[in-house]
């Protein structure tokens, strides 16, 4: 098995030209939580990856103002033996130039892009996406990465791209859909001091969804917002949700806070609260901490305490 995995990793990169392999570029971060988790039926320690991954992406130039672009991005269980190693993460080829970007592949959905880095608690047990229902995962639909889509990205415009995603319809539940999305600055915070995105979807894995965004930055504070309204294509399941969060950062600490609800027009209504604190310890280094809270009305609620450390490469 991996003689097998390696072998794969071979076969994708020997089909690159000499001068494409030259230029890759090798990323990714280990992310891993000890925690104590109460999930309603009983209480246990473990020891989680939190999409911990690696990544190859690159580009050659194919010709003045135009080249070719890749990446392959790979999700690597670093806790757990008795999963797979290796799940898909983002995988796509296409090209970039003055017209911008267009790549095919599996993808993220526009909607989901334009969320930026709002979600303070991404990845861990307070991700916006682990809010549930019963047996229903993913309450806050909209966070969908996706094979067979062709994804458009245009260049920055005073501030402003443009993010276009088609799906086809053999991963779109029988229709083919489309997602798309308007933003305005930097989502890191670091080119400005605010950013915001509008974003819909129509027919995407089996729903309807509009997104609003909205984030900013003041001195050491960062504060966030978001609100989304969902239904099934079929006009069930409607729901409005929404998050709001603040970080404030005194010297290598980060101090964070995040409250997510979802209602829905039967009546449930089910929220989480997330509160953090991630330590520096370099650039690529953090140490933290956090502790998540599930308020459900038609489930017993849920309890995650965990520290954790996460090393970028």
């Amino acid at each position: 098995m991996k003689f097998a995995k390696s072998s794969l990793f071979l076969a994708l990169f020997g089909g690159l030209s000499f001068s494409a392999f030259a230029d890759v570029h090798v990323y990714g971060k280990a992310n891993v939580t000890v925690q104590s988790s109460d999930d309603g039926d009983e209480s246990f320690t473990e020891v989680k990856s939190n999409a911990s991954r690696i990544g190859f992406k690159g580009s050659e130039k194919l010709r003045e103002g135009l080249e070719a672009v890749y990446k392959f991005e790979f999700q690597v269980n670093v806790s757990d033996d008795s999963k797979d190693t290796f799940t898909s993460r983002n995988q796509y080829v296409g090209l970039q130039g003055s017209f911008g970007q267009l790549v095919i592949g599996r993808n993220d959905t526009a909607l989901k892009q334009s969320q930026g880095k709002l979600d303070l608690f991404n990845d861990l047990e307070g991700d916006i996406k682990n809010l549930f229902k019963g047996d229903i995962k993913n309450l806050f639909k909209g966070d969908n990465r996706l094979s067979d889509t062709v994804t458009y990205s245009s260049n920055d415009f005073n501030g402003l791209k443009v993010l276009a995603t088609y799906v086809a319809e053999k991963d779109s539940e029988g229709e083919n859909g489309y997602s798309l999305a308007l933003t305005y600055g930097d989502s890191g915070l670091k080119k400005s001091k605010l950013y915001a995105s509008i974003a819909a979807d129509s027919e995407v894995n089996g729903y309807d969804v509009i997104r609003a965004s909205l984030q900013g930055k003041v001195a050491d504070i960062k504060l966030g917002a978001m609100y989304q309204k969902q239904e099934k294509v079929d006009g069930t399941g409607e729901a409005d949700g929404y998050l709001v969060n603040a970080a404030y950062t005194l010297n290598s600490n980060t101090f964070k806070l995040q409250y997510q609800t979802i209602d829905f027009k039967d009546g449930d209504n089910n929220s989480a609260i997330s509160v953090g604190v991630d330590h520096s310890l370099s650039k690529n280094t953090t140490l933290f901490a956090f502790y998540t809270n599930f308020d459900m009305d038609s489930n017993v609620d849920q309890d995650y305490l965990g520290v954790g450390m996460e090393y970028k490469f």
